[in-house]
């Protein structure tokens, strides 16, 4: 097989070969062809939109750092409508960029160059059945509106991403992790059935037990082979939780502990977020005051958290020692008093619970994480390399930015899927996987590309070294994968993907 320099290969084996400290934006596609396949969609009553004024709101993702120009974009109506689409971009080697709710980070859902399909127009929920405790809806509806919905008739979903305005369809191709991942797993793993658009234009339903070979492909595929168009997911009757935080000192402490209390199924709810290394944060939660009362019982006294004020003594008796570390004392005291109030609003709480977790965790990420741009780069790693390699790239933040934050939590794994192969779940995790991202607080601070992109590296160059995977493992750092999972993996990937998309048009730019 030869590998060319035209973008039909875009991970060919000369992407083992010195990966720059600089990963740039992929070229700009030439155009050719357009005119035809906006004519031919025009027929078909299908409206492409190419004003400039309204193409440039598609310009970036929510890193804010890989910036594209699309040719145009179409509001995604239904499936028929984005079969016809890709029909037509099969025929006329249009490249195809889904977006739904443009949560990426590395430019995966960025257009460099021809259409732009936009999932949002499809975002209605179908059916609620709260016998099969199933929700069926169309893929391009944000999270907190499908809480939203199952609010209304007592249900819940079951694991969904932190950042509740990713799209549900996004999600599922991803992987999507939250606290209760450690003993749900990720939000791919709730999927019953899907409805999919394929790269040739076919609509398929698909589930575990029909066509079984696109649902795994299409599941944590990173829209490779298939557009999700509707989605049939488990959900739980709704229940307020109970939040409990644990402060620790030790980052490697505060892991282990994770560690121990995901083995052991000790709550419903676990996961760690760090102010720096110097204040930890371990958060257990519960959905029933029996689990509670059991993690208190059985548990409580083996982890090595401490309450908030014992944390205090400790922390002040620390920087108390250490006068000229008196900014970052007054830093962390600072992003207590502001964060944990925002956890735990007194207008989401009742007798003691959180009775709106979505809304809450929802805004808490954007208004302590989001800015003009977010760069987050992260390790999905097994049991045992979990802990040094998230000390590995503590360092690497301590050595790039003053401030940083550390999101970590367990993924249970459901057996060896075929899903998982080509994914964030790293090859030789077993039982449970793990995941961290590391995220600088920019804090309105203007950072040069090029050291953002430095940052990364050093992050994604761990788990070259410990061969790890990433959750983000697509768009700018697509190089990497060869690295992590190899020749022979990545080219039983490519050889599908060529003859699902022939053309290799479908979000082109994001793996393949």
């Amino acid at each position: 097989m030869s590998y060319k320099t035209d973008g039909s290969k875009h991970i060919g084996k000369d992407s083992l070969i010195g990966i720059p400290r600089q990963q740039t934006n992929p070229s700009r596609w030439s155009g050719k062809g357009w005119d035809a396949f906006v004519g031919e969609l025009g027929s078909s009553g299908i409206d492409v939109v190419t004003e400039p004024s309204k193409l440039s709101l598609y310009r970036s993702d929510a890193g804010g750092v890989a910036t594209g120009s699309c040719h145009g974009v179409v509001i995604a109506r239904s499936s028929e409508m984005i079969a016809d689409i890709m029909r037509a971009a099969q025929k006329h080697r249009i490249p195809v960029t889904v977006k739904g709710g443009g949560l990426t980070t590395e430019g995966e859902s960025v257009a460099f160059g021809g259409l732009q399909l936009d999932m949002r127009g499809m975002s209605k929920v179908i059916n609620i059945d709260r016998e099969d405790l199933t929700v069926r809806t169309e893929a391009g509806i944000y999270w907190h509106s499908l809480a939203e919905s199952l609010r209304r008739y007592g249900m819940d979903y079951l694991s969904a991403p932190l950042n509740m305005t990713s799209s549900v369809g996004g999600t599922l191709g991803v992987g999507g992790i939250d606290v209760n991942s450690p003993r749900l797993g990720c939000s791919a793993d709730q999927a019953v059935a899907l409805k999919v658009v394929t790269p040739r234009g076919d609509i398929v339903e698909c589930s575990e037990e029909d066509n079984r070979d696109l649902f795994e492909l299409v599941l944590l595929g990173y829209g490779q082979f298939g557009i999700i168009t509707e989605a049939t997911l488990r959900i739980r009757p709704f229940t307020p939780i109970t939040m409990h935080y644990f402060y620790y000192s030790s980052l490697r402490e505060a892991m282990e502990d994770l560690k121990m209390l995901t083995r052991e199924d000790a709550a419903d709810y676990l996961g760690i977020l760090t102010m720096l290394d110097r204040a930890i944060n371990l958060l257990v939660a519960f959905d029933s005051d029996e689990r509670e009362k059991m993690f208190f019982s059985n548990w409580r006294n083996k982890i090595r958290g401490h309450g908030e004020m014992g944390f205090a003594v400790r922390t002040a008796a620390h920087y108390l020692l250490r006068p000229w570390k008196l900014r970052e004392a007054l830093y962390l005291l600072d992003r207590k008093r502001t964060l944990l109030p925002a956890l735990s609003p007194s207008h989401h709480i009742a007798s003691g619970k959180i009775v709106d977790r979505s809304v809450v965790f929802s805004r808490a990420v954007w208004r302590f994480w989001g800015g003009r741009q977010m760069v987050i780069p992260d390790l999905a790693t097994s049991e045992d390399k979990f802990v040094d390699a998230i000390l590995k790239g503590n360092e690497v933040c301590k050595k790039y930015f003053d401030h940083y934050t550390l999101y970590c939590v367990g993924i249970k794994l459901h057996g060896k899927l075929p899903r998982y192969e080509l994914s964030c779940i790293p090859p030789d995790a077993q039982d449970f996987a793990y995941g961290c991202e590391f995220e600088p607080m920019l804090e309105g601070k203007t950072y040069s590309r090029d050291y953002l992109q430095s940052f990364k590296n050093e992050i994604y160059d761990i788990g070259v070294e410990m061969g790890t995977s990433y959750y983000r493992f697509g768009g700018m750092m697509k190089g990497y994968i060869r690295r992590v999972f190899g020749d022979e993996l990545v080219d039983r990937y490519l050889k599908m993907k060529e003859k699902a998309d022939p053309s290799m048009i479908l979000n082109r730019d994001v793996i393949f």
